[in-house]
């Protein structure tokens, strides 16, 4: 089984970017050297794997896939205020706004030149994937932006939020790789169903972690939802179970300022989460999108030992607790 970190590693390292001017390029640089799951890539790389392509072939889609996801995350740093990543300064904390939005741009402009690498009808197909993806990707994060402001948000709307947001592009991911493997098309959009529902689960489990994680390990701000006020699944969880009294304090925290530095906001809404049971439902909810995934890729006709390969990938990410 090829080693698909370990591509997707190389490849970054040995693709030749331009690197003037340096403040347009040193922040991507920057971004891209501080690792990452690198999930998605190596979601295009294993797709084409399976169904049975050149591994090689998906390497520049890959890095198409991991160039958009890093330009969304570098916009959506500014946007939230974020002050780590990776466990290390955000773009616009080490150079400042304006920096942080050019080189943003520019990402997102280097995902569709990585498609350039193939044929005019792979070209087509990918890139029309890419821009369906990419639209859906912004109306998640204004969807995330009004439900700071909204007092009337619901669970639904909040899963319909984080699908467009996160899910849809590791749903892009797989099916990239199934396209350059030159796979059937029922195949390819059962496997982009297979992502989403796969996405949903590890959104819903990093807005756990977000709140319950290590702080040592888990890369971003402990607890930096609930500073921003984010109506998180625990949010929505905590005001369809919690009591009378439970859903009233959670409302006041929220409409309370951002700003506690002595941690109390986050640690008395953490308290709500785990008194109501909205933090073991929110689990049990995203163990069912793991199982519903699962389901999705048992209707697939793969070989099974192909087939082991994205349900062990999948069993690890959603195991991890930081």
């Amino acid at each position: 089984m090829p080693n698909y970190s370990e591509l997707v590693f190389q490849y970054l390292q040995s693709v030749n970017s331009k690197n003037t001017p340096s403040g347009l390029y040193e922040p991507i640089a920057y971004l891209l050297q501080l690792g990452g799951k690198r999930i998605r890539p190596m979601l295009t790389l294993m797709a084409t794997d399976v169904f049975g392509g050149d591994v090689q072939k998906s390497l520049p889609a890959a890095l198409s896939v991991e160039l958009f996801h890093n330009f969304t995350l570098m916009h959506d740093d500014i946007m939230d205020d974020a002050p780590l990543r990776r466990g290390q300064q955000t773009v616009h904390e080490k150079w400042d706004v304006n920096t942080g939005i050019l080189s943003g741009d520019a990402m997102l402009v280097q995902a569709y030149l990585a498609l350039e690498a193939y044929p005019d009808v792979l070209f087509g197909k990918l890139t029309r994937l890419l821009s369906q993806t990419a639209i859906e990707v912004c109306e998640g994060q204004q969807y995330d932006v009004d439900f700071e402001i909204e007092n009337e948000t619901t669970i639904e709307t909040y899963l319909e939020m984080i699908r467009l947001k996160t899910a849809v592009l590791v749903g892009c991911a797989l099916k990239m790789g199934v396209y350059i493997a030159e796979g059937d098309a029922d195949s390819a959009q059962k496997l982009y169903d297979f992502g989403v529902k796969l996405g949903l689960a590890f959104q819903i489990q990093d807005d756990y972690l977000d709140a319950f994680g290590d702080p040592q390990t888990f890369g971003k701000q402990l607890g930096g939802d609930i500073i921003e006020n984010k109506k998180t699944i625990l949010y929505h969880k905590t005001l369809a179970l919690g009591t009378t009294d439970q859903k009233i304090q959670l409302l006041e925290w929220f409409e309370a300022s951002k700003s506690f530095a002595d941690g109390t906001k986050i640690s008395e809404v953490k308290k709500l989460f785990k008194a109501s049971g909205a933090a073991q439902a929110s689990q049990k909810l995203m163990q069912q999108y793991t199982k519903d995934a699962f389901d999705v890729l048992d209707s697939l006709d793969l070989i099974p030992e192909k087939k082991q390969l994205l349900v062990d990938f999948a069993n690890q990410l959603m195991q991890r607790k930081y």
